[in-house]
């Protein structure tokens, strides 16, 4: 009964464990996952048979233990097919290693349940005594020790290639190999142990192995989509620096920092582009979205350690820290002699302020930015005194 009773706990143990692949929705053309739970539910059907077993070797009801000793054998080599399978999707490999691999899962498969059909007439795998004791022949140990060789063999290739990839291709090889030498060593241990339930051990181990890898590997791939999708949500699609989305964002953890006396020196560079409207109606939205670009191409070139964000559509901010925090004065007097070059050669013209955060009298974000934009704002009535832009889509000095 002890034997069953161990079948009944990692039956257990593999439900908990891989609940969420077992019976979770498997996505359309999730083959990793699909295959994944194929093997997961190939291991079911081993435990099952395990289980049951127990129980019939323990009433001694032969025709029954052997019927359930053939399904356990092939429940056996199911789960190795299953487990090379999903292996090959699990590496992404489609080279002669891996069909030289399914090929062999396959045929041992094929021949586990040929030498099964075989041992009804002669027992080249197992019998029972008369007085219903397991007798097992050479055939079991043939196909066992085939899979404690198949086993390592995966093991020791996919474990000496982690060592020459990094990120989830390692995390992928490392997952394999642990496993596969975990398999090798309990197929072993039942080969010489034929009572003891030792394959439903290894397969409890190598599952539980495999499902911490594949659980950190989904998080990871989670985490990446995320990333990129939010990377997408905070860009501006037109000049690729930072859109509006970006720009709350930062001025949350900037007015946290603020309220937290986190943060004692940071700067706001407000910038806007003169005559945008003009340029849109005598020249198209397309001349107008090269204006954009131009004027957009000059801030970052010039205060080109600080995060620049597109607010609006011809509205700009860059938050000033370290260098350019330092630099801030040099830089804008830089700035605006690339301004008065484009405006007397008809380039983009681009009007800028600039404030610090003075601790004494700030106590928010928009105290700061409320005087750069006074300041951008005096610049663009002086930038424009009576000239008139005439912009052709010259890019800047």
């Amino acid at each position: 009964m002890y034997y069953a009773s161990f079948g009944m706990l990692a039956t257990i143990m593999h439900i908990i464990v891989n609940a969420d692949i077992l019976f979770g929705h498997v996505r359309s053309g999730n083959t990793i996952r699909g295959r994944y739970r194929a093997f997961l539910y190939s291991i079911m059907i081993y435990y099952l048979s395990d289980i049951l077993w127990g129980f019939l070797y323990e009433l001694r009801i032969i025709p029954l233990v052997y019927s359930d000793t053939v399904l356990y054998f092939l429940a056996m080599g199911l789960t190795l097919y299953m487990w090379i399978r999903f292996i090959i999707g699990y590496i992404n490999k489609n080279g002669i290693l891996s069909k030289i691999l399914n090929i062999i899962g396959l045929s041992l498969f094929a021949l586990e349940t040929i030498a099964l059909a075989v041992n009804f007439f002669i027992p080249i795998f197992f019998y029972f005594e008369d007085d219903g004791e397991y007798v097992t022949r050479p055939a079991r140990y043939t196909v066992l020790i085939a899979q404690i060789v198949l086993f390592a063999i995966i093991g020791v290739i996919t474990l000496f290639r982690a060592f020459k990839h990094t990120n989830r291709d390692k995390l992928h090889y490392n997952a394999i190999g642990i496993s596969s030498i975990v398999m090798a060593l309990f197929v072993g241990l039942q080969a010489m142990f034929p009572l003891l339930p030792f394959y439903a051990i290894g397969c409890l181990l190598g599952t539980s192995i495999i499902n911490t890898y594949v659980g950190v590997d989904e998080r990871t791939a989670s985490s990446h989509q995320l990333g990129s999708m939010k990377q997408v949500a905070y860009k501006d699609p037109l000049t690729s620096v930072r859109n509006i989305n970006a720009y709350a964002e930062t001025k949350r953890d900037l007015e946290h920092k603020i309220d937290t006396g986190m943060l004692h020196e940071f700067g706001i560079a407000v910038f806007d582009l003169n005559d945008l409207k003009k340029v849109n109606d005598t020249k198209g939205h397309e001349a107008g979205d090269r204006y954009i670009l131009d004027g957009c191409w000059l801030i970052c070139h010039i205060f080109d350690h600080s995060p620049v964000f597109r607010i609006g559509g011809d509205e700009f901010v860059a938050i000033l820290m370290n260098s350019d925090y330092r630099n801030r004065d040099s830089l804008l007097a830089h700035f605006n002699e690339e301004i008065e070059y484009n405006k007397a050669n008809d380039g983009v013209v681009v009007s800028a302020g600039i404030s610090v955060f003075d601790p004494d009298i700030d106590s928010s974000f928009d105290a700061v930015f409320a005087r750069a934009d006074e300041l951008m704002y005096a610049r663009k009535r002086e930038l424009k005194g009576n000239d008139h832009i005439r912009y052709r889509g010259t890019p800047p000095a």
